[in-house]
């Protein structure tokens, strides 16, 4: 949201431009008619990145694989094919085309069930170095490949502690010069370690939202 009014409201432009493209993943959604396999594709872009986790385990991995699979839509959700010129059963998938320096992955904890909020406190692991690997599969033709990719190293972790109807945000954060961790509640802010941060995999403080910066190509951090 802050992003989005930066780009309305900040007066340089070109500076609120430099710095949502920080943070702008770009994908491209496809549309495959089932019927004639013609694909209607439509840019589009994300500040964070949206993952569907599920009951049980789950893995940062998995649930990024699972956003870039293929699925078929219901019968409900015919999509209007522009050469079939009818609506057509159909196959939707989104396809990454570039990522931003600084990724930030939405792990989606609430949901509406009948009307009524509820939060997931689901385990879901993640690593302190994401590998451009896990990125393979969902990658467009239209990505650039022909440059080495560099990881991403975790730097933030935004935790909610608490249920769907009330709760409590806090924070992981590692220094650059150290590559300490540290908490932050509030005002208080205290040294932690990685196994703190990996306490919030699950249970009633979970981690919510997940910060990587990518690595330089010319050093190790």
């Amino acid at each position: 949201m802050i992003l989005n009014l930066s780009l309305k409201q900040m007066p340089d432009h070109e500076l609120a431009q430099e710095i949502s493209s920080l943070y702008t993943i770009e994908v491209e959604t496809q549309v495959t008619c089932m019927d004639c396999t013609f694909i209607h594709r439509l840019p589009n872009s994300y500040f964070s990145l949206p993952l569907v986790i599920h009951e049980g385990e789950n893995t940062l991995e998995s649930c990024i694989k699972s956003f870039f699979k293929k699925q078929k839509l219901e019968v409900s959700e015919k999509f209007f094919c522009d050469r079939c010129e009818k609506k057509q059963p159909c196959a939707y998938e989104q396809k990454l085309v570039s990522l931003p320096q600084i990724l930030c992955v939405h792990l989606k904890r609430f949901r509406n069930e009948h009307g009524l909020i509820k939060k997931l406190d689901s385990k879901v692991t993640f690593p302190e170095t994401l590998k451009m690997s896990v990125f393979a599969a969902g990658q467009s033709e239209n990505a650039a490949s022909d440059s080495p990719q560099a990881d991403y190293s975790l730097f933030a972790v935004i935790v909610h502690k608490g249920s769907a109807v009330s709760g409590h945000y806090t924070a992981f954060i590692r220094q650059t010069q150290d590559q300490m961790w540290y908490y932050a509640n509030d005002s208080r802010v205290n040294q932690a370690t990685w196994k703190d941060v990996q306490d919030t995999y699950k249970g009633r403080e979970t981690a919510y939202l997940l910060l990587y910066r990518k690595k330089s190509l010319d050093s190790s951090g």
